[in-house]
């Protein structure tokens, strides 16, 4: 008698349309696919099933794994990294096959007992937001379901630099932590800190460009972030530090500050959240928080596809369960958006390369501490992260799929002086 492992994998292969160079490991002990594979799966029950039958795209299987239901042994990279594979999955392409292949898997999938009442998603789903997409009690209820889980969880994978963004990987680095302090440097010669400044760190994390500013370049820094925990977490690194009187961290939104002017704003890893209707709201609060010549380092990833013409709340697995209305936005859009507030762009460097290392680095950190972060929030989390940083490094090593950037702008002053060097040589050193 054939196991269910056999059985599931042609259903799989049927509906992706390919082999897949999986092995497939079953409740009935059963296996199936080449055995020397890096990508084996475990299908622990028939719940498994039927979280895929009801929600037959990403999200069916991403709620499979972060239950528990089903399990992935060996190279999550390898596994991820299979050909469209989640996106052969999908709901457009089950309405694309025969009605003979469709009834075949059905059935298939009701002998293995895959029928009954749907399951309820984890817990950790975030499935209903209220108030209008964007508003300041939203993004403060969507920010804190992504970032208010436990500082001690993100120190376990974010390391000791506690940098939530791309790393700067050049020639010769060889830690994730020279690396953040690479981008932290990086950022702070493009806006051309100098001792006495002020600068308005916009998502300021848990404090790290803050202090990094205040402690190298003898600037003042004012931090905001909606997130409570990064902002009590960063308040106590500014106090161990001795430099109360040089940082001031707020729970504040960014639409929110009124007490410009300030000399240089960075805005790291922030703007995803701010959205594509918000997106002029956000370049003119910036421009109008700027002195003339002041310059603002746009650090954020950007869609290399077209955006729809209307958002919608979506069933994707990053927008219920890692950035709820997080919005990518192609780098065209970002610019544009700028200009229109009265930018002038200086400078745009690519660092897609480096984001995929960093992502790497956190997969590996987060694996090397899967016990302690189980224990601080919960293994469905856990797995949660874990899905979504390998994904991540997987899409930003393939071109035409994601990118990241740090745009550089300038507030033209008097007669269109942008008080900048004429090459990047002179504002960069």
């Amino acid at each position: 008698m054939t196991g269910a492992a056999t059985k599931i994998l042609t259903v799989f292969e049927e509906l992706v349309g390919t082999d897949l160079p999986i092995r497939v490991r079953c409740w009935d002990g059963s296996q199936a696919g080449p055995p020397d594979t890096a990508a084996r799966v475990t299908f622990r029950n028939r719940r498994a099933l039927r979280r895929v039958l009801y929600s037959p795209d990403e999200l069916g299987l991403a709620r499979a794994y972060v239950s528990g239901d089903l399990d992935i042994d060996g190279d999550v990279f390898a596994l991820l990294d299979v050909p469209d594979l989640v996106s052969r999955i999908g709901e457009h392409r089950i309405s694309e096959m025969s009605a003979g292949t469709v009834l075949r898997a059905g059935a298939t999938l009701v002998r293995l007992g895959a029928l009954g009442l749907p399951p309820k998603p984890p817990s950790i789903e975030m499935r209903r937001k209220r108030g209008r997409r964007h508003s300041r009690s939203r993004d403060s209820e969507t920010v804190s379901h992504h970032y208010d889980v436990g500082n001690a969880f993100y120190e376990l994978f974010l390391g000791p630099s506690m940098v939530y963004s791309c790393g700067y990987w050049p020639t010769g680095t060889q830690t994730l932590e020279d690396a953040q302090r690479g981008k932290l440097d990086l950022i702070c010669r493009k806006l051309g800190l100098k001792p006495g400044m002020r600068l308005l760190d916009v998502g300021c994390g848990w404090g790290s460009m803050a202090l990094h500013a205040a402690q190298n370049y003898d600037v003042d820094v004012v931090g905001v972030s909606l997130s409570r925990e990064q902002v009590e977490y960063a308040k106590g690194r500014v106090s161990d530090a001795g430099l109360t009187d040089r940082i001031e961290i707020r729970a504040q939104d960014y639409r929110d500050v009124d007490d410009g002017p300030y000399d240089a704003i960075s805005s790291i890893g922030m703007s995803e959240h701010v959205g594509l209707a918000n997106v002029p709201i956000y370049t003119a609060k910036l421009y109008g928080l700027l002195k003339p010549e002041g310059r603002l380092l746009n650090h954020a990833i950007a869609s290399v596809k077209s955006l729809p013409d209307k958002v919608v709340d979506g069933r994707s697995f990053i927008d219920r369960y890692i950035f709820p209305d997080g919005e990518i936005l192609p780098l065209s859009k970002t610019v544009d958006a700028l200009e229109r507030s009265g930018f002038e762009t200086r400078d745009s460097e690519a660092l897609r390369e480096h984001y995929a290392l960093t992502l790497r680095a956190w997969v590996a950190n987060l694996r090397e501490n899967w016990d302690a972060a189980v224990a601080e929030v919960g293994a469905p989390r856990v797995r949660t992260w874990l899905l979504y940083l390998a994904a991540s490094a997987l899409g930003f090593e393939e071109a035409h799929r994601l990118t990241i950037h740090q745009v550089l702008a300038v507030k033209p002053g008097i007669r269109g002086a942008s008080g900048m060097p004429k090459s990047r040589e002179g504002w960069s050193r």
